[in-house]
């Protein structure tokens, strides 16, 4: 059996979580950041999706459903005056008119976990890549190039050690 990715199997194990809170998967919850902006993504964590109880009678348009959003007191007003955006953003990230509406719950939010410092690359394979741009001419050529032979030298060494493990 070939090892897959941590990322591949987390959908199967939170997928019961997040279903009883009424989200469809991870997406909102995973990227609330890049929805809502980073300042109130660290401030604000969405709780659940409140869908209605009544399905729509054939013909007639669907009830949006209710965004419910945990929020610290102190952003609690901003949240709410930035609410219709919120809910628009949320609505285009999942390509649809989903949600029509935003509750707020006040409490503590837990901080986002730090990310983790960049790799670096050794200072040979620095000088290597530099070494074989050097003889380009343009210097926005050059360095974009540079750029790229760090970032492929990176990913390199980072699969060498995944393969070596």
């Amino acid at each position: 059996m070939a090892a897959k990715p941590l990322a591949e199997l987390i959908d199967d194990c939170i997928a019961p979580a997040l279903a009883a809170q009424g989200f469809a998967g991870r997406a909102i919850v995973s990227l609330w950041p890049e929805i809502v902006g980073e300042r109130l993504g660290a401030r604000s964590r969405p709780l659940k999706i409140d869908w209605p109880r009544r399905r729509p009678a054939p013909g007639e348009a669907s009830e949006p459903a209710t965004l419910v959003v945990r929020v610290e007191s102190a952003f609690a007003l901003e949240m709410q005056q930035l609410g219709p955006l919120v809910v628009e953003r949320v609505n285009t990230h999942l390509g649809w008119r989903a949600v029509g509406k935003l509750v707020l719950k006040q409490g503590p939010v837990a901080a986002p976990a730090p990310p983790k410092p960049a790799p670096v690359l050794d200072a040979a394979s620095v000088a290597r890549v530099e070494q074989q741009v050097a003889p380009i001419a343009d210097e926005g050529l050059r360095d974009a190039l540079a750029r790229l032979g760090r970032a492929v030298a990176l990913e390199t060494r980072k699969r060498g050690h995944d393969t070596a493990s």
